[in-house]
């Protein structure tokens, strides 16, 4: 398949080496700063560079190679939508980073648009193959939990502002969001997606601590109840001193628990079933390696949008999938904004409605 990278920033590393490790045709890549692209390759020296076409304007990128199969987005946040949806419109399969759009209206254009068009959309919300994230979706697809009573995710991380200052879009309610919507929205993500995805209501409060030279928020936490029940909570913050803590994701049902830890929900912390089994044992101290808290999903995700593309099918991780963790995200915000709870589905709420808050 010809493949298109376009942003070559923090993340796309990680994308390279997905794209290498699946061996796709690494055709052309883009970035309004083209150093960004020498860097980039400095990084996976394992690309042959001269064959990869350069380009700094995407539709310029997409218009000169109408035979691309797949395109990454891995921009600047606000930008992903823009581009997402001009893919779209050219019959291109996108996989876009996290989050999928900073509006429910971007959101859901591109969701529909990619079905009036025909095409595959994936998030990257890579964390979802790891290891022990699987491991606890088996056991809760097979009704190990029993009746699920609650549920919570922590991240707890450190961004200190030399990482603020890497690019002018981070911090800000246009590009980028908060700590919730850029480091925690995979943990929220895995949350909603375990706990039954039907969200009735949020209740949040966020705040700037650390970070005054930043728009938006640095920590932010919430109360989420859903239609089966169950009831969970959020804490999501980039200020730990003085590194990474951990990424823990909690699943508490009549007949089970489960912690997911490490720095990015990669270790199996505890767990205990009433009908435990041989099997439970090798699950019990479980733990992935990673090289840092992105995981080692990409790869996976990339073999699995390449198979659904392959066999027209829906992909793992699908668009629908990153509406649902955006919408928790800014229903969080707009709880911040109103001071009330926020009632799910949620109307048209984007981050830059956020514009001013601190």
């Amino acid at each position: 398949m010809k493949y298109a990278l376009i942003g070559c920033g923090r993340i796309a590393v990680n994308h390279v080496k997905a794209t290498v490790n699946n061996k796709l045709d690494f055709v052309a890549a883009c970035d309004v700063v083209p150093e960004n692209i020498d860097l980039l390759f400095d990084k996976t020296n394992y690309v042959d560079r001269d064959k990869v076409a350069r380009y700094t304007d995407y539709r310029k990128l997409i218009d000169e190679n109408p035979d691309l199969d797949l395109v990454a987005i891995a921009t600047s946040s606000g930008a992903h939508a823009k581009i997402a949806i001009y893919c779209i419109e050219h019959g291109i399969n996108v996989i876009i980073e996290k989050p999928i759009a900073m509006s429910m209206a971007d959101a859901n254009e591109i969701i529909e648009k990619s079905i009036s068009h025909g095409v595959k959309v994936s998030a990257c919300h890579q964390n979802r193959f790891n290891l022990a994230v699987q491991q606890m979706r088996g056991a809760l697809e097979a009704g190990r939990f029993g009746k699920i009573s609650h549920g919570s995710i922590h991240v707890r991380w450190n961004r200190n502002r030399e990482y603020y200052e890497q690019a002018p879009w981070r911090g800000t309610w246009a590009e980028d969001g908060g700590c919730l919507m850029n480091q925690c929205i995979h943990g929220i993500d895995l949350l909603r997606w375990m706990m039954g995805n039907e969200v009735e209501t949020v209740y949040g409060i966020t705040r700037q601590q650390q970070h005054p030279y930043l728009e938006a928020e640095d920590v932010g936490m919430a109360v989420l109840t859903f239609k089966n029940g169950a009831i969970a909570t959020i804490e999501g913050t980039t200020n730990v001193y003085p590194k990474n803590l951990e990424e823990t994701l909690y699943v508490f049902g009549e007949k089970g628990t489960v912690k997911l830890g490490g720095k990015s929900t990669n270790t199996i912390d505890v767990w205990d079933f009433a009908d435990e089994t041989e099997g439970d044992l090798k699950n019990k101290g479980l733990e992935e390696e990673t090289s840092n808290v992105y995981g080692n999903g990409h790869t996976s995700l990339y073999a699995d949008m390449i198979a659904a593309i392959k066999e027209n099918r829906a992909p793992y991780v699908d668009a629908v999938a990153a509406r649902n963790a955006l919408e928790v995200i800014l229903a969080i915000y707009k709880s911040m904004k109103t001071g009330q709870p926020v009632s799910l589905p949620l109307g048209d709420f984007a981050s830059i409605d956020m514009k001013g808050t601190f």
